[in-house]
Formats: structure tokens, C-alpha cells, sequence
């Protein structure tokens, strides 16, 4: 009696780390989603080759949702929030998952879809407040404190696509990107969102003042990468896209979220690594021709 037992193809490896990291990223039901936003008909807030489409479609935003994470770790209230009303500890990707989600409902659904999803979200930030270790409060409605989430993804985002970007933007789109990702804030509840490059810049700047390594920031940081809930065969890729994420964070965020300063490995090996693990999960995750 013999068996056929062919060995797996190339295809057979690229659906299975396709689908594998589809799963981790979009939930357990992602596939239903995935669905829902790109098959409906309807009118969309944004063209399919726009600049928002182009970026937020990218594997690069892998690299910026890592980056996202620990710049946004770095405003005392929003890490509060998150420590006091988010599953980061033992949801990281559920919290992911839905992240995701409201990117691709925002970016790629219909305007009807998308509204929904904004308005859901609003309701839960309305649902969300606390009192700071001084005693002042917070609340996840805050304009301003909305304002800082926005940038912190935004920027992560923008430049994770210029150096990981499988066609990086010019001047003038990622320009657009920036405006087109403000109007989805406003409907967020957020008041003066920057239009353009030099603006994001500017307002990331003026939060400066604000921004500290609290001991819940660094604590995020650590789960982040270095204790993801993964198998283990997973991890050293996963290590390699968080190494690229910190080596995108600026320098003067190394010392209060006690990341390594490493400037000529993270300008070389780092980014030769990084651009390795984004393109195979560009490959893992492109649409396959249908077979003959």
C-alpha cells in the first residue's frame, strides 16, 4: 500500500503563512469582514488607488502598527486609558484585530459601513474615563488627547510606508494621505487634525512637552515586544518586524521606554531585515491567480 504524500509547493506555503497571519491580524472572522468591506456596493469615502487606500493596503503597516503602539505609549493619559480599559495584556490581538478592522471599514468599505464604524467607536470613547495617579481626569472623548492617537498612528504610519512601502509616495501624495486620514478624525471628534506633512510634523512637536516613560508605558513596551502571545516558531518574525518598528522611533524616545540606540545596526542590518520580513509578508498575503 503506498500513500501520496506530495511535498507542500510554493503556493501551498504561501496560502498557509497568508491565511496564518490574516487570522492573527484580522480575528477569527476577519474573513467575514474582509467580505463585507470590499464586496458591498456602494459609494466609498476614498478612491481604491488613492493615497490612504495605498498606504493602509500596504504589508508596511505591520511594521507602522508596532511603531503606532509604543509612540503612542508615551502620553501619560492615553496609556492610562489603555492600562485601565484595554485588553493590551492579555488581548493584544483582539485589541489588533479590531484596529485593523477600523482601518480597512474607514479606508475600503462603503461611506454607509464606515459611518457605522466611526459612530460605534465614538460611543466607546464616551464610555471611557478615569482619574490620573495627580487626581485629574481623563477621557477618551478628549479632542485633544484624540488628536495625539491620530498623529502618533498617522506619522507611524506614513513612514513605515516610506521605507517599507512597496511603491513609496511623492511629496505631494503622501500630502494627501495626511489630509485624507484628517477627515476620517474629524468624524472622530477630533478639532484641528494637521493636512499636511509639515503640519503632522508640527503637531507631534507641540505634544513634546506632554510625552514621558511612565512605568505603564514601559510596561506596554516590554509585552509588546518582548512577550507577544505567539508560538513560539513565530517569534523571531515577529522580532524581527518589532526591531524595525523601534528602529523607525525617533531617538529622543530611546531613554524613557528604555529601547536600544543602535543607529548604524538599525540603518543597515535592521532594515535589511525589516524590508526582508515585510516583502515575504506582502507575498504571503497578495491575492493568488485563480488555478487553471
Amino acid at each position: 500500500m503506498t500513500t501520496d504524500r506530495r511535498l507542500p509547493t510554493v503556493e501551498d506555503v504561501r496560502g498557509r503563512l497568508g491565511e496564518a497571519l490574516f487570522l492573527r491580524v484580522a480575528g477569527p472572522d476577519g474573513a467575514r469582514h474582509r467580505d463585507r468591506i470590499h464586496h458591498t456596493p456602494g459609494p466609498r469615502w476614498f478612491d481604491g488607488d488613492s493615497p490612504i487606500a495605498r498606504v493602509h493596503g500596504d504589508a508596511a503597516m505591520f511594521v507602522g502598527g508596532i511603531r503606532a503602539l509604543l509612540l503612542q505609549s508615551l502620553h501619560p493619559a492615553a496609556m492610562r486609558a489603555v492600562s485601565e480599559h484595554s485588553g493590551y495584556r492579555g488581548d493584544m490581538w483582539g485589541r489588533l484585530a479590531r484596529t485593523s478592522r477600523f482601518l480597512a471599514v474607514t479606508t475600503f468599505g462603503t461611506a454607509a459601513d464606515a459611518q457605522r464604524t466611526v459612530d460605534a467607536v465614538r460611543a466607546i470613547h464616551d464610555r471611557v474615563s478615569g482619574t490620573m495617579p495627580d487626581g485629574t481626569t481623563y477621557a477618551a472623548s478628549d479632542p485633544h488627547l484624540l488628536l495625539w492617537v491620530h498623529v502618533a498612528e498617522v506619522d507611524s504610519f506614513l513612514l513605515a510606508h516610506r521605507v517599507y512601502g512597496a511603491e513609496p509616495l511623492d511629496a505631494a501624495g503622501y500630502d494627501t494621505y495626511v489630509a485624507q486620514t484628517a477627515s476620517v478624525a474629524r468624524r472622530l471628534g477630533v478639532l484641528d487634525p494637521p493636512t499636511t506633512v509639515v503640519e503632522l510634523g508640527e503637531t507631534l512637536a507641540s505634544f513634546r512637552p506632554e510625552l514621558r516613560g511612565t512605568p505603564e508605558a514601559r510596561e506596554a513596551v516590554g509585552y509588546v515586544l518582548l512577550r507577544p502571545p505567539l508560538p513560539l516558531l513565530a517569534r523571531p518574525a515577529y522580532g524581527v518586524l518589532a526591531s524595525a518598528a523601534v528602529g523607525l522611533m525617533p531617538r529622543w524616545t530611546r531613554v524613557p521606554l528604555r529601547l536600544p540606540w543602535l543607529p548604524l545596526a538599525e540603518r543597515t542590518a535592521v532594515r535589511a531585515m525589516g524590508a526582508a520580513a515585510v516583502g515575504t509578508i506582502r507575498w504571503a498575503m497578495a491575492p493568488r491567480a485563480a488555478s487553471a
